[in-house]
């Protein structure tokens, strides 16, 4: 799968080199759940029935972060590396990375349409049923079909329903600061996880029996619920089960301070400082509690230990 960077306008696009027109599926795509695999999904399909190209166009940053419409799209549910991964398992040839910027936000869909799709040969084009563009998100998906016609054929998704509900990045989102993992990973079809680097915390963890590797984010990831979790640490392509914190530390810290992720992994003891590792969040343990004692705190860490071992061990 190859990945080009745009920019509006877009220029030297006939040094693309595209040999085929596109099958194009559109959207911001954050999460990649469910709903969106079947909008990106439908645009391979056409593409194989119309020996095409398939393509995704996403957009970087997020629009409603352009625009001002939410401080909370600053944080991401799939940064673009890992987009752009899921992306090439679901069979994308080409993925377009439109940068987002207040001069893009601007154009009209009119322009959206001749300037951008057809500039980009695009012949089939898929988005979801709430897809808008062009200012002020003037055009909506009909609108799009009206604009493409007669020579882009769009194809418009209807949404996906779980239990009564649409799957959405909202509800993904939601459902991870309530700290329910279940309905996340339903939606998602995998477990959310996040990405860093394993970096020097307090070193207490060592000194009470349970080391732990603390994680310093790679991106601005949408953050589960404060409390401890079961997770599934991958390193060096290896997976290691562990138990992991979210939160302030009560029994140690005073308020005011940030939370911490840290991970104590199962029989595991290796200097890992600076290393990259994987999370995946399995299932939420407990909220997070002040214990009254550094003795209270290592029984329940134990306590919380034995009872993730055996939910892996089943």
């Amino acid at each position: 799968m190859k990945m080009i960077s745009l920019q509006y306008p877009l220029d030297g696009l006939s040094e693309l080199q595209l040999d085929k027109p596109l099958s194009i599926a559109i959207g911001h795509f954050d999460g990649v759940h469910r709903g969106h695999q079947n909008v990106i999904r439908r645009a391979v399909e056409e593409a194989k029935a119309a020996g095409q190209l398939s393509a995704v166009m996403t957009f970087d940053p997020h629009p409603k972060e352009v625009l001002g419409q939410g401080d909370q799209y600053y944080r991401c549910l799939t940064p673009l590396n890992v987009k752009t991964k899921l992306f090439a398992e679901l069979g994308v040839d080409l993925v377009f990375v439109m940068s987002f910027d207040l001069s893009f936000a601007s154009i009209t869909p009119e322009r959206f349409v001749d300037e951008v799709l057809r500039g980009l040969r695009a012949k089939q084009v898929v988005v979801g049923f709430d897809f808008t563009f062009g200012s002020k998100g003037a055009g909506n998906a009909e609108e799009l079909k009206r604009l493409g016609s007669p020579d882009i054929d769009v194809h418009i998704v209807e949404p996906l329903y779980e239990n009564e509900g649409k799957v959405s990045s909202t509800w993904v989102r939601e459902s991870l600061e309530k700290g329910d993992l279940e309905t996340a990973s339903l939606l998602l079809d995998r477990a959310y996880e996040i990405t860093g680097t394993v970096v020097h915390g307090d070193g207490r963890g060592r000194t009470i029996g349970f080391p732990t590797a603390n994680i310093d984010f790679d991106y601005p990831y949408v953050s589960p619920r404060l409390g401890v979790y079961a997770v599934v640490a991958w390193l060096d392509g290896r997976p290691y089960p562990g138990v992991l914190n979210h939160g302030m530390k009560p029994t140690f810290n005073k308020e005011g301070v940030q939370p911490v992720m840290e991970a104590h992994l199962f029989d595991f003891n290796r200097d890992i400082y600076g290393e990259k590792i994987r999370i995946e969040f399995r299932s939420f343990v407990r909220t997070e509690k002040k214990f009254s004692s550094v003795d209270e705190l290592i029984k329940q860490i134990g306590r919380d230990s034995d009872q993730v071992r055996e939910q892996f061990s089943n």
